[in-house]
């Protein structure tokens, strides 16, 4: 498969793409003049038509307005010029050094839970960390492309496991509208209607009252699942890349799940392979978690797809 370059469907006027783009961002003209070293009255020519903005213009703005890489493609073709940034298959041989570095990123974290996502929160790779969290799960959640807002937030995935599950839900879905308005992708917004649509588990039958809540992590909200009837506590961090050149790889997040407590990094221990229980061996042909390995292997998305 050859590499692409991603356009969005529906192109319009770059003066209006710029506008939506600076309103999006709360930026009046002058704001974005000073920011761009530029002036209100040219910027205002540009949005209303009255000054074609040169190739280097477009790109300048399209930089200090924080469009995504994806989006500076469509400002291009909609300014009258070829767009920049390639689409490139993770599969692709010129993307082999991507691969290996992700891959020794997964494989290094081990035995904490990482994975890998792309503009969708589709999971392209996951290391065996993530193969203990999964035991119980639907099936149909782990087909490929596995969708790690769906997964966590179906009552037939993580969400029953949860213990921390009205604060987790509310963090992820605020991260989710969040970026569908940051990337003003359709996309993005329907997978956030469908998943809060999502019935939560144990609200047509509350339990009796929880026992006191652990008190709460002095420096980020942590994940508490139940594994294995004991409940591991993490914190996670998201990694992208630092100026990406590339549509395929300015989407990509690495998701690292970080022990919270003593007690979470001496289970994962004990689960992973060599510890005293062992480990899961991890799916190897199924397109959705297990071995690094299976990076790069689902198919390419077609461009415009993304809203």
């Amino acid at each position: 498969m050859t590499t692409g370059v991603a356009v969005t469907a529906g192109v319009g006027r770059v003066g209006d793409l710029l506008r939506g783009w600076r309103r999006r961002r709360g930026f009046t003209q002058l704001e974005l003049a000073l920011k761009a070293d530029s002036s209100a009255r040219h910027i205002s020519f540009i949005e209303t038509g009255r000054s074609v903005p040169s190739r280097s213009m477009v790109l300048h703005l399209a930089e200090r307005l924080d469009v995504p890489v994806r989006e500076r493609n469509a400002l291009l073709v909609a300014a009258g010029y070829a767009p920049s940034y390639p689409e490139t298959p993770l599969s692709a041989p010129a993307m082999a050094p991507v691969r290996t570095g992700l891959q020794q990123l997964l494989t290094a974290y081990e035995p904490h839970p990482a994975l890998v996502m792309d503009g969708m929160y589709d999971v392209v790779a996951a290391n065996r960390g993530v193969e203990l969290l999964l035991d119980g799960v639907a099936p149909h959640l782990l087909r490929a492309p596995m969708n790690a807002m769906r997964l966590t937030l179906h009552p037939e995935g993580l969400a029953p496991r949860i213990r921390n599950l009205g604060e987790w839900r509310a963090h992820l879905l605020e991260r989710l509208e969040r970026q569908a308005t940051l990337r003003a992708s359709d996309a993005l917004r329907e997978l956030y209607e469908e998943v809060a649509a999502q019935p939560v588990p144990g609200d047509e039958n509350p339990a009796p009252a929880p026992a006191p809540a652990p008190a709460p992590h002095p420096y980020a909200l942590p994940l508490r699942i139940e594994v294995g009837g004991r409940v591991l506590s993490f914190l996670s961090t998201a990694t992208t890349f630092n100026t990406p050149m590339d549509v395929t790889v300015s989407e990509l997040a690495v998701e690292t799940f970080l022990p919270a407590d003593a007690e979470t990094a001496a289970v994962l221990r004990e689960l992973s392979p060599g510890g005293r229980s062992g480990a899961r061996q991890p799916v190897q042909e199924s397109g959705h978690a297990g071995d690094p390995a299976v990076l790069g292997e689902r198919d390419h998305v077609e461009p415009g797809c993304r809203g």
